[in-house]
């Protein structure tokens, strides 16, 4: 059990004894020590115990094991582990170039409940078509607003392999364009192999050792 999640029960089982104390001992809040119990039973241990849930659960939304636990998203995941270099998520994955267990939210930081305020609604409305709605097909999902260059660049910016790759200086100001998102790096004939789902019928798949 980690740090944040023992925390969290400390703070759960707490807020129960307190409660049931002062449910069961009213007459503990006459006194002024009884009261601070009890405002710490009905108030400060229960916001606590939500802030502790709350942070375990928004960390665990960021694994990589979470974001493929529905079922939609099983190929995206299969796509990680596609043995060609040009599938940009797969080289990325299996390179270590990102964290395997969160790569998913290294490549998407600005996704549904993590982005701006609208993409946290359409987080909330993800919620609610896993739940009550149409579940649409992998091959349906698309991204909202195109891939913005700066969830590449977070990583890639100022290193040498990206600053000096000739194929980024084509035209005197390609560089310029690229950082500042006006070219994207999903350009064609650039990084524009992704997950490509359609592909993965006749791919082979990279095996990690064990």
């Amino acid at each position: 059990m980690n740090t944040t999640l023992l925390i969290e029960v400390l703070f759960v089982v707490a807020t129960i004894i307190l409660a049931l104390a002062v449910a069961f001992r009213a007459q503990l809040t006459r006194a002024q020590g009884g009261k601070i119990l009890a405002f710490m039973a009905l108030f400060i241990f229960p916001v606590l115990a939500a802030w502790a849930g709350f942070s375990e659960h928004m960390d665990r939304a960021e694994s990589t094991r979470f974001c493929l636990s529905c079922h939609v998203m099983s190929d995206y995941g299969r796509s990680l582990y596609v043995n060609d270099p040009s599938f940009v998520p797969a080289r990325h994955f299996q390179n270590n170039l990102v964290p395997r267990d969160h790569a998913c939210y290294t490549c998407h930081t600005d996704y549904t409940l993590f982005g701006p305020f609208h993409s946290k609604l359409r987080g909330l409305h993800h919620v609610y078509v896993e739940y009550f709605g149409t579940i649409p097909k992998p091959d349906k999902i698309k991204l909202y607003t195109p891939y913005n260059n700066r969830e590449c660049l977070h990583c890639h910016l100022g290193a040498r392999t990206f600053e000096e790759e000739p194929h980024h200086r084509k035209t005197p100001d390609m560089m310029a364009k690229i950082k500042s998102n006006q070219m994207s790096c999903m350009s064609s004939n650039c990084h524009d192999t992704i997950h490509d789902l359609d592909d993965l019928k006749d791919a082979t798949f990279w095996k990690e050792s064990q």
